[in-house]
């Protein structure tokens, strides 16, 4: 295990004020106040939830529907727009490739050097603590975890419903048992194990932690810009983050929910650039709620050029009907993307985009110092 800082405590301090000081490795590490984390992003604040006349407004619309401009069509149209295929877990992946597959939402396989990596795994149909009630899906899952190849790792950015699904765990569990490896942000581990998970590795940002029994692989929790937030009292009792996984010739960053932050730029710097990047692209209206803990599809442009990825997939987009997704339209973000892209003057099929349980190959070149430069540290 990487020996990293503990967590830094601001007791009696504002998170801006303790971001001023720069850690002596010139990185951004986690920190608490009164024993939650904090963002340590200057300026970062979450709108409140109460006593604010923009949030009833936002709350009153979405709750009666009279704000809804998503426009998302009947299922018919639906298949034809943003078509649900089965994926092909079949075909072989190439010794010098990395296939990708989207699952919906923030959930995406991805599949290199022998080992299989799951992002954030939810097949419920309902993002929410019960499922008769709370945020639906209008696509489904395009498998369930019982069609799932072997899966060797998981890696979870945060506690939200819509990226910790407590039946989804349960079922991966009840298939896979020890075998199974999840990486967890710090304080997450006692959740994961009263579900009956026992092989469970909590981290901290930039710990690094190698996938047992493959001492090539390691697992990095990195920095996003986000909170935590499962009942009444439990406020960023836990950590959040993004993850790298890094192999010999073969680099992937998972973006996790995140609004923009400068930890990315500091991710290129340290560990890319990455073969491919799962980064989220939707979720980001209105932009007064959102800014903070969103970024919009041109600020995921800019985290797809600040951690070096050479291909980058758009997820957190498509799947489910949230308070933000009803505030843009549901094929706006990829619409968007391109547009980003196009602007900057980068090639617009670099930051492409799936189908539910579509697949892609991506190419890794046989020999590249830029990527094998850090995989032996």
């Amino acid at each position: 295990m990487a020996t990293v800082d503990s967590p830094v405590e601001v007791e009696g301090a504002t998170a801006a004020a303790a971001a001023t000081s720069t850690s002596s490795d010139g990185l951004t590490h986690s920190m608490r106040k009164n024993g939650r984390f904090v963002n340590p992003w200057p300026g970062w604040a979450l709108p409140s939830f109460t006593g604010s006349p923009n949030m009833f407004h936002l709350m009153w619309k979405f709750t009666t529907g009279s704000g809804d401009q998503s426009s998302i069509p009947s299922q018919q149209v639906l298949d034809t727009t943003l078509p649900v295929v089965t994926p092909d877990f079949s075909s072989p992946v190439p010794e010098d490739g990395m296939k990708v597959t989207w699952l919906g939402h923030a959930s995406v396989l991805v599949q290199f050097e022998n080992i299989s990596v799951l992002t954030d795994p939810i097949f419920s149909q309902r993002a929410a603590p019960f499922q008769f009630m709370g945020p639906k899906r209008y696509r489904g899952p395009p498998c369930s975890v019982q069609d799932l190849p072997d899966v060797d790792v998981v890696v979870i950015s945060h506690n939200h419903y819509d990226h910790l699904d407590y039946n989804t765990v349960k079922d991966l569990h009840k298939r896979f048992g020890e075998r199974l490896r999840w990486h967890v942000p710090l304080g997450l581990s006692p959740w994961m194990k009263s579900i009956g998970c026992e092989n469970v590795v909590e981290q901290d940002w930039w710990q690094e932690e190698r996938v047992k029994d493959r001492d090539d692989i390691k697992v990095v929790l990195t920095p996003a810009a986000h909170w935590c937030k499962r009942g009444p009292t439990d406020d960023n009792l836990v950590l959040w983050g993004s993850w790298c996984v890094i192999g010999r010739r073969s680099r992937f960053f998972f973006g996790g929910d995140t609004g923009y932050c400068h930890g990315f730029k500091e991710i290129g710097k340290k560990y890319g650039p990455f073969n491919l990047a799962a980064i989220p692209i939707g979720a980001y209206e209105p932009r007064w709620f959102m800014k903070s803990q969103h970024v919009c599809p041109e600020e995921a442009v800019q985290i797809h050029m600040d951690v070096e990825a050479r291909m980058s997939l758009g997820i957190h987009w498509g799947t489910f009907k949230l308070i933000s997704t009803s505030f843009e339209g549901y094929l706006e973000p990829r619409s968007k993307v391109k547009e980003a892209m196009e602007a900057k003057g980068l090639k617009v099929e670099d930051f492409f985009t799936l189908d539910h349980g579509g697949s892609r190959v991506i190419p890794i070149p046989q020999a590249d110092p830029s990527i094998e430069k850090e995989t032996a540290t």
